[in-house]
C-alpha cells in the first residue's frame, strides 16, 4: 500500500468549465491510503509554498478534494469513485497523459 496513488487520471477542462483548468483524479485501496495521499500531496505543495484553497472530505478519507484554484484534486478510494465515476461527468475533456514513474513523489 503505501501513498502512491492508483489509477491516476489528468482531465483538462480548460474550455469546458470556469472551475478549474485541471481535474486530477486518482484512487487509494483505502481510507487509510487516501488519506496519506493526501499528506504526500499536500507536503509536495507545501515545499514550494502552494496552500489550498480548500480542502473537502478529509475526516472521512473515501473522497478528499484538494483545491488548488487552477487545480483541483480528487482522491478516492476505490469503491466511492466507482460509485460516483467522476470522469465520465467530463468525456468532453481531454486526458492527460500520466507518467507513473515519480508522479507519487
Amino acid at each position: 500500500m503505501g501513498k502512491k496513488a492508483g489509477d491516476v487520471l489528468i482531465l483538462e477542462l480548460k474550455n469546458l468549465s470556469i472551475i478549474a483548468d485541471y481535474f486530477v483524479i486518482c484512487s487509494g485501496e483505502s481510507t487509510t491510503q487516501v488519506k496519506a495521499i493526501f499528506g504526500a500531496i499536500e507536503e509536495n505543495f507545501s515545499k514550494r509554498r502552494i496552500r489550498p484553497i480548500g480542502i473537502e472530505g478529509l475526516n472521512h478519507g473515501r473522497w478528499v478534494l484538494i483545491d488548488y484554484g487552477d487545480v483541483i484534486i480528487h482522491i478516492f478510494e476505490e469503491e466511492t469513485r466507482a460509485y460516483y465515476q467522476l470522469e465520465k461527468l467530463w468525456l468532453d475533456a481531454p486526458r492527460i497523459p500520466v507518467e507513473e514513474k515519480g508522479y507519487h513523489r
